[in-house]
């Protein structure tokens, strides 16, 4: 599944690269000769970020990479992702519902509402701020 990722590729470090995301994501090295179908909602989670990374991207974008996972996964997921990220320099942007972990996990945020940017800004002022807290951040 890896090696699909890099099918744009004729490097010679292919090779390496799967070892490098089967020790940034340890399960997937577990189970590298199981199919993707029958892995857990986190692995194949897991899977499709480091299949995506084998392309060597500058910029990775996620679709609600939270979305059906339990939460001690997703916070694994996320992490890898931050350490990830500050390795290759490779940016990400994300689009999550789940808007404390995106915050968490962003340097800068944008809030659409209706398809609408209505607030953006640095995400560290979007947590502070008792509006954001208040309308979607359920605090």
């Amino acid at each position: 599944n890896l090696r699909i990722g890099a099918y744009v590729r004729s490097d010679d470090q292919i090779e390496s690269d799967i070892q490098q995301w089967f020790e940034a994501f340890p399960r997937l090295g577990e189970r590298k000769d199981q199919l993707a179908g029958s892995m857990s909602g986190g692995e194949q989670q897991m899977l499709a970020i480091a299949r995506a990374l084998m392309s060597r991207p500058k910029l990775l974008l996620l679709d609600e990479p939270s979305l059906g996972l339990a939460p001690l996964v997703t916070h694994e997921v996320f992490d890898r992702l931050r350490e990830i990220s500050a390795s290759t320099g490779t940016a990400v942007l994300l689009v999550e519902q789940n808007a404390n972990l995106a915050l968490e996990f962003a340097a800068r945020a944008y809030v659409l509402e209706a398809g609408r940017i209505v607030l953006s800004g640095n995400s560290a002022d979007l947590q502070g701020d008792a509006a954001i807290q208040k309308a979607y951040l359920g605090v």
